[in-house]
């Protein structure tokens, strides 16, 4: 299997690129040299609507600092979830964000959105949340590049939850069903409310470590969000989100 690199650049068979400097980097690690192949992807596939694929790529020269490739033949994949899901979480702590970010990458989101509430204990703004968003954009490319996928999932500002339930982030949800992971008595179990959504968009919002309070749950449920449960266990604040999106994974399968 030759390395794919991620490149949001017009690809095109026949033609001759210069990689971006995320890219470039990457190939220079791995110490690849003219004439080495590798795949590459643009998120954009054919640039046909709603197409998804890779170019086969061969390199041609090699800067100090640049890389210059050989766009081949395009090839059509299937590997991008049925549905869009889309995440809004409360951000964890330390390096559980990146992991998160990671495996739901793999796990087929499409978009994830980062939410300070009440208790979250990581609050990120100005240039540190620019840095953290440039970062965890870094993490979701590289675990596309990894797993397959050729659309890199979207990671949306940090925002602050009652903000983001008034409005701001609801234009990943329209036309979807909002769906609350909630530990309160008599939600409804979490296959049974995906399964009463149809084949449509899916947002599901998830707290951060010591959960959403009753006041966030019930904002949550006055914007649309239908609370939902995961089962008897507590689960983590990184590893409930990754659980919806394994169920969705499995049923897909």
């Amino acid at each position: 299997m030759t390395a794919r690199f991620y490149a949001d650049i017009a690809l095109a068979p026949g033609s001759s690129v210069s990689l971006p400097a995320h890219a470039a980097r990457h190939v220079q690690v791995l110490r690849m040299q003219p004439g080495d192949a590798l795949t590459l992807f643009n998120g954009r596939g054919n640039g046909q609507p709603g197409s998804e694929g890779e170019f086969a790529a061969t390199i041609e020269r090699m800067g100090r600092s640049d890389v210059e490739v050989m766009v081949g033949a395009y090839t059509a994949t299937a590997r991008e979830a049925g549905r869009a899901v889309h995440l809004a979480v409360g951000m964890p702590a330390n390096e559980r964000m990146d992991w998160l970010i990671e495996k739901a990458a793999e796990l087929g989101v499409a978009s994830i959105q980062p939410l300070m509430s009440e208790r979250s204990v990581l609050r990120i703004k100005g240039e540190r949340a620019d840095k953290k968003l440039a970062h965890w954009r870094g993490v979701a490319i590289a675990a596309c590049e990894q797993c397959g996928r050729s659309r890199v999932p979207l990671i949306h500002d940090a925002a602050n939850l009652a903000d983001w339930l008034k409005g701001a982030g609801h234009g990943t949800t329209q036309g979807g069903t909002r769906l609350l992971l909630s530990l309160q008595d008599g939600t409804l179990p979490l296959a049974k409310a995906v399964a009463a959504a149809g084949s449509g968009a899916l947002t599901f919002l998830s707290g951060p470590e010591g959960g959403l309070s009753l006041a966030e749950e019930a904002a949550a449920i006055a914007s649309g969000f239908a609370p939902v449960s995961l089962g008897p266990r507590v689960l983590r604040a990184e590893t409930a989100p990754l659980a919806c999106l394994s169920l969705l994974a499995l049923a897909c399968a």
